[in-house]
Order: C-alpha cells, then sequence, then structure tokens
C-alpha cells in the first residue's frame, strides 16, 4: 500500500506501510517509523484524563502523595511550570521549595 510521504534518505516518495506502522521505501529500502513525539524524545505524556501535557503546564494533584522526609502531599494541590522528562515519574516540579518527581497518573491538567 503506498502512502504520500517521502523517503528521508531519498526523497522519493514511494513508500510503503509496515504492519506495525512502521515505512519502507520501495526504492531504496530505506525503513523508519515516524514518531508522534514533539522532539523531546518522551512521546506523548497524558494526565489522569487523558489530556496531553506540555513544559509549563499547570496540573493538580488527585490523590495524596507520601514524601520521605515529610508528612505528605495533599490532594488539590497546585503545581505550576511543569517539566516533562523521561523515566518512571514523569514530571519535575517544585512544591513548596521541595524538587520532586510525579507520576503523571496522580495528576490532571487545570
Amino acid at each position: 500500500m503506498e502512502i504520500d510521504l517521502a523517503c528521508p534518505v531519498c526523497t522519493m516518495t514511494e513508500v510503503l506501510t509496515g504492519e506495525a506502522g512502521d515505512f519502507e521505501c520501495a526504492t531504496c529500502g530505506h525503513e523508519w517509523t515516524v514518531s508522534t513525539d514533539d522532539g523531546d524524545g518522551l512521546g506523548a505524556i497524558c494526565d489522569a484524563n487523558g489530556a496531553q501535557l506540555h513544559n509549563g503546564d499547570t496540573v493538580v494533584l488527585i490523590k495524596q502523595l507520601p514524601l520521605k522526609g515529610t508528612d505528605s502531599i495533599k490532594i488539590g494541590t497546585k503545581v505550576t511550570n511543569i517539566r516533562l522528562i523521561a523515566g518512571d515519574h514523569e514530571i519535575d516540579c517544585k512544591i513548596a521549595g521541595r524538587g520532586v518527581l510525579l507520576k503523571a497518573k496522580f495528576v490532571k491538567k487545570a
């Protein structure tokens, strides 16, 4: 099946699609996949409601989370200016002046 997409190596438009969403150039044989990330290598990171998060967004905690050395972070805590990172905990932020890593499934976009 041919689609309207150019090969990144030879720039020919005779491109075949594979079963897993990958592409192959019929002219030079180059294989590649088209990513849906923002160019930062992370891919789409979504909150608990499925809304896509971006660097600098404001989020609200939907679950009380324990922290080592202190009590916990309460439900409804608003976190501003988040930074998305790769790893198990996708959100890097500061809460009350302390650097905290959060999982995206515990926040919703404000």
